[in-house]
């Protein structure tokens, strides 16, 4: 069974890699515009401890994506050392395709099943990724590397 699931998760992987490819992005930089979706405002630190990403990598994902319009640093007004992460409206726009490619990809891949399976299936995937420890919404794939 472990093989089964890392040989899906590959694929899963691979194929939604290969989705985002339109929207000229990497799994990462929408995992990234994800998070800020969900936490606007995070600070770099903050954002880079929630993925377990090394911060100067975080520092290149963030630069590429605020050179490319979807992610704005501001300082934070609490704490002037510090940035503020947020999606720019560009940002938000990209975040609304992301989100519909990531449904789109869903589907194709539970094809074989139907919606009642396909509850119960996320039901049981997200109670082992709990009792592993996963953090849910995260990537193990930020962590690889990053410390």
């Amino acid at each position: 069974m472990a093989f089964l699931l890392a040989q899906l998760g590959a694929h899963a992987a691979a194929a939604f890699a290969e989705r985002l490819k339109p929207l000229d992005l990497t799994p990462q930089q929408a995992g990234v515009m994800r998070r800020l979706a969900q936490a606007p405002g995070e600070s770099q630190r903050a954002l880079a401890d929630a993925l377990g990403m090394h911060p100067p990598r975080l520092v290149a994902l963030i630069d590429d994506l605020e050179s490319r319009g979807l992610v704005q640093r501001s300082r934070d007004p609490a704490d002037r050392r510090n940035y503020a992460l947020s999606l720019t409206t560009a940002g938000r726009e990209t975040m609304t395709r992301i989100a519909t490619v990531a449904r789109e990809h869903e589907r194709a891949l539970t094809a074989a099943i139907d919606d009642h399976e396909r509850a119960e299936l996320a039901a049981v995937l997200r109670r082992l990724a709990d009792e592993q420890g996963l953090t849910p919404g995260v990537h193990p794939g930020f962590r690889r590397g990053a410390r």
